[in-house]
């Protein structure tokens, strides 16, 4: 398997509206994207802006063609508008559960 893990803030007030939008992701636009696998977003008790975003593909070729996608780019567009910056991206093998 292979995906990413994002770390990010997000803008104050705007958590609800994130989750939705991460919602949104794994109802409308997952089930098109044949070798998705899993997904996880993690609020950290250290600091309640501080997010931790998990996305798992069956295979690199998987990961990315989604992140190729133009459609991806759209739902990404406006998951910045949730964000305080650009996430802090760590792209991988899963090697292990």
């Amino acid at each position: 398997m292979y995906g990413t893990v994002a770390h990010f803030r997000v803008k104050p007030g705007h958590r609800d509206d994130l989750n939705t939008l991460i919602q949104e992701w794994n109802t409308e636009r997952r089930p098109k994207i044949q070798g998705a696998v899993s997904g996880y977003l993690v609020n950290l008790d250290s600091d309640p802006q501080a997010m931790i975003m998990v996305g798992i593909f069956e295979n690199k070729e998987v990961y990315q063609a989604n992140a190729d996608d133009p459609e991806q780019d759209a739902w990404f567009q406006r998951l910045m508008g949730h964000l305080e910056a650009e996430p802090e991206w760590h792209d991988g093998e899963f090697i292990a559960t």
